[in-house]
């Protein structure tokens, strides 16, 4: 079992490096990947699965705590992301199909990747959990809701469809993997461990399948997939980190919603656009979870070279 944990480490320590290798190995082996698309679901209920073993009550009590910091990280995440990719959507000439795509990533609920880019920036890693569980709870009416409105006039867009496999893909492992912490948690305590390892491996597994399976259109658009992508994941960080600073948060805070803001659930997009609208849909969401992952841990280095000064105790002060 040790062996397993320092395993999970390591992969997921190098989470980037293999999203990155297993979206090449797509793209040149697509006969071998396309074969996974009919588990994309699956895999991302496994995923799931593994966060609702690892969801607490005191990630709950963290909203109860601090209300207004959790909604603007929930209303940045909910409102920037989907009003940033609808902007690029129409600023840039797309094929319907992949506007419909970005838009999707776009109205998704934060990624749990968000949680340890925010530990490793040196920000406010319960803010950053509390934030990706409400938007994710929220995820089955939100999600469908922001898709009608904004994409359907590329794509016809059936929201309820879309609710119900959000329901089944997100809440249903979340609340199995919850009752697990409640049913066997010696089991689950053991299991943990072991958890960065699957969440990666189900990752890779569905960037490469959705790569394999649109391997023809990516060498086409590929470059104009990217470049958007990369615009709308930076362009998220910058605004969620302007939005806290202009509402007076520390700087811990500051670095959390930002990078909860630009940080997406893209294993969802991918599921929920192959299973809704087409595998080429599914590509910006694949080459988000590859970008994403990228960005994140360059965005995590960066802030982590600057962490807020305390204040000097008063005795001290009056010392001076």
């Amino acid at each position: 079992m040790r062996m397993i944990e320092h395993l999970s480490r390591f992969v997921g320590r190098t989470f980037a490096i293999w999203v990155v290798l297993f979206a090449v190995l797509g793209f040149f082996l697509p006969e071998v990947f396309r074969q996974l698309v009919p588990w994309i679901v699956p895999l991302l209920g496994i995923i799931m699965f593994g966060m609702g073993l690892t969801i607490s009550g005191a990630d709950f009590r963290e909203v109860a705590r601090r209300p207004w910091h959790v909604g603007l990280g929930v209303l940045s995440q909910f409102v920037v992301m989907p009003l940033l990719a609808v902007a690029l959507t129409r600023l840039i000439p797309m094929p319907p199909e992949v506007a419909a795509g970005v838009i999707l990533v776009g109205c998704c609920p934060g990624g749990t990747s968000s949680n340890v880019m925010t530990y490793l920036s040196k920000g406010d890693v319960a803010l950053s959990v509390a934030c990706t569980s409400v938007t994710t709870l929220l995820a089955p009416v939100v999600t469908p809701f922001l898709v009608l409105m904004f994409a359907q006039q590329y794509l016809p867009v059936d929201a309820a469809a879309m609710l119900l496999s959000i329901v089944k893909m997100v809440l249903l492992p979340l609340a199995l993997g919850f009752a697990a912490q409640k049913l066997v948690p010696g089991l689950v305590t053991r299991a943990v461990p072991a958890l960065p390892l699957v969440s990666v491996t189900g990752i890779v597994l569905i960037v490469a399948a959705v790569v394999g399976a649109s391997q023809a259109r990516i060498a086409e658009t590929g470059a104009l997939i990217f470049a958007v992508v990369v615009l709308h994941n930076a362009l998220g960080y910058a605004i969620g980190f302007l939005a806290a600073r202009a509402c007076g948060l520390s700087l811990a805070k500051r670095k959390a919603i930002a990078i909860e803001t630009g940080m997406q659930n893209s294993g969802l997009g991918a599921a929920l656009a192959t299973a809704h609208f087409s595998p080429l849909a599914a590509v910006p969401s694949a080459i988000f979870s590859v970008w994403h992952n990228i960005s994140g841990a360059l965005i995590a280095n960066a802030f982590a070279r600057h962490v807020e000064e305390e204040p000097a105790p008063a005795a001290y002060r009056a010392a001076k």
